[in-house]
């Protein structure tokens, strides 16, 4: 990593904690630290799952559970069961009582003043730039959050992104997506050594998916690459499509090659910037229109 790029994070990281106050001991003078202010403020006024504010903010189950005693303590949250009939008596939900209702309006107030306070000073150019250039950061902050890794292809996460895949093809074929007229991908050629299929989350959310199938004496072949419209933008299918392109290199190929729909112009614009070149059609896929190839020879 080019240690030039590391430094200029560094001193960003420095001047963004010193500018919105996280060193302060009491985050907006509200008495608490950062970690239970932004705890209260993700509970908010519906209350959430436990186990979603885990995944949500990327804390362990210890760290949250001692902030959850803190805000209970001060008589701002309650944490108990799911109170749904016939739900899971195992789901532990939090939800901010009368004073937690409170504080969190106080906190929202402040965290208005606090931005207008970082806008103020500027004039209506800048503080457009600096909006425009915070929603830019936020993007790539977030595509770089997301974590790609081999998946089982039963796994119930992947399972939901091959659904989402196939409802989005099926709103942009002609014809609309039937998964019996197309080439079947079935799991163990999803499975290694035969193949990979890789997971994309996000906060622990299913969020995309692509898949690599090995042949010993040919090209290796991508499969059901599907990245969701909330991530979109980010680079996650041009990062699949490498990791996918990575790991059967890794296994001995040395060319890799798809099918694609005519309609999905996002994906073929992708594959010709990656270096994907077209060809004649190797396969009978009912839905393609284009096939491509890729030499991963270095």
């Amino acid at each position: 990593m080019d240690s030039a790029l590391v430094a200029a994070v560094r001193r960003f990281n420095r001047t963004v904690t010193q500018r919105v106050g996280v060193l302060d001991d009491e985050y907006m003078a509200q008495g608490r630290p950062l970690g239970q202010a932004r705890l209260l403020w993700e509970i908010g006024l519906a209350g959430a799952e436990v186990a979603a504010l885990r995944a949500r903010l990327g804390l362990d189950s210890g760290y949250l559970s001692r902030l959850l005693r803190a805000l209970e303590n001060d008589g701002l949250v309650t944490v108990g069961p799911a109170d749904q009939a016939g739900g899971d008596g195992r789901v532990r939900t939090a939800a901010l009582t009368d004073a937690g209702r409170r504080e969190w309006a106080e906190l929202d107030r402040r965290s208005d003043e606090l931005a207008a306070s970082i806008l103020e000073p500027l004039t209506a150019q800048r503080r457009d730039r600096l909006v425009t250039a915070m929603a830019e950061v936020e993007r790539l902050l977030v595509g770089s959050m997301v974590v790609v890794e081999p998946c089982p292809p039963g796994d119930p996460r992947v399972r939901a992104c091959l659904r989402e895949y196939a409802r989005d093809v099926g709103r942009r074929f002609d014809d609309g997506f039937d998964p019996t007229l197309s080439n079947a991908v079935h799991d163990e050629a999803l499975t290694p050594p035969a193949g990979v299929i890789l997971l994309a989350t996000l906060n622990s959310e299913p969020v995309g998916c692509g898949a690599v199938k090995l042949h010993r004496d040919g090209p290796a072949e991508i499969k059901r690459v599907w990245v969701a419209d909330t991530v979109r933008g980010l680079g996650i299918g041009r990062r699949l499509l490498g990791e996918l392109e990575r790991y059967a290199a890794e296994r001995g190929a040395t060319t890799v090659r798809l099918d694609t729909n005519r309609n999905l112009t996002e994906a073929i614009a992708l594959y010709r910037s990656a270096g994907y070149r077209e060809i004649p059609p190797y396969n009978t896929e009912h839905y393609a229109h284009h096939w491509f190839e890729k030499s991963l020879a270095q």
